[in-house]
């Protein structure tokens, strides 16, 4: 009888133990199910990725239809939506209709920030326009008269930007401290008299019939069908400018470490996108190293 109850006791244990270990099994089965099924969605979310950018059309859009292959390669779709004016691409950030934008540098976006009350960050800079002079009435710079009338970016970075190019050339003189903030009243001496016009960026290739000269943005002189050969002056690619200046990629704080604008500003920084920069623009743009 003993050996009878010992025998249904061992039977009893052999038959919980295999039960555990079935479990167990079970367990760790489902446990591997779910972790491949998680990565296989992690997968699938890259892959379907849609970015939605906003840019100028010379040169970002071109630069972003570009990259549009090489994105796509890597699981993300670029959407790019062309505007032209210099406030749409940040407020459709900040509203949430793009993802980020592409048409500013760093001083633009700060100075946007302070006026609107906004927080958007640059998670990247492409490449660098140099700023040029342009001959409207008069022909070279040696031939400006007294009072002569200049055509200058009505926002406050573009402008400070336009008398450092006046300043560079000595035609007129600026308080040293005023740096990238500088403005009209920071002019220390004008012996030409120059006159000011304040105008739009936009609007500036089609001023120069009516002025003697003009201070233009290097992506509005290529889209008005100028070359920075044709400029009577240029700014230095190894100055403040151009690492002042970059053209920065933007987004909201919460997208900063997004991964798939990580990947992005990658692919607009390397090899295959300065390439086409370079030899389609022949230095009225120039790409960056990629400092923020």
């Amino acid at each position: 009888m003993k050996k009878k109850i010992l025998s249904i006791l061992l039977t009893s244990v052999l038959i919980v133990s295999l039960a555990g270990c079935k479990a167990k099994e079970d367990v760790n089965v489902a446990s591997n199910g779910n972790r491949e099924q998680m990565s296989e969605e992690s997968e699938e979310s890259t892959e379907n990725t849609v970015l939605r950018v906003g840019a100028n059309i010379t040169p970002h859009s071109e630069i972003l239809e570009e990259a549009k292959p090489l994105l796509a390669e890597k699981g993300i779709t670029l959407e790019v939506v062309q505007l032209e004016d210099s406030i749409t691409p940040n407020t459709g950030v900040i509203e949430g209709s793009l993802d980020a934008n592409y048409f500013q540098h760093l001083p633009y976006l700060e100075q946007f920030n302070k006026e609107n009350g906004s927080d958007l960050v640059s998670i990247g800079a492409i490449h660098y326009e140099p700023f040029g002079i342009y001959a409207g009435r008069t022909s070279s710079l040696e031939d400006l008269s007294d009072g002569a009338l200049v055509a200058v970016p009505n926002n406050v970075t573009n402008e400070a930007r336009a008398l450092l190019l006046l300043a560079q050339e000595g035609i007129l003189t600026l308080n040293e401290s005023a740096g990238i903030n500088a403005t009209v009243e920071d002019i220390t001496d004008n012996p030409l008299n120059l006159q000011f016009k304040e105008l739009a960026p936009e609007q500036l290739v089609a001023a120069l019939p009516d002025v003697d000269i003009a201070v233009i943005n290097g992506n509005y002189a290529i889209e008005g069908g100028l070359h920075v050969s044709q400029a009577l002056a240029v700014e230095a690619n190894d100055g403040l400018a151009a690492t002042a200046y970059g053209n920065i990629i933007a987004t909201s704080p919460d997208k900063a470490d997004d991964p798939a604008l990580k990947t992005f500003v990658e692919v607009l920084q390397g090899p295959e996108t300065k390439g086409f920069i370079e030899g389609k623009y022949d230095g009225a743009v120039v790409p960056l190293n990629g400092e923020n």
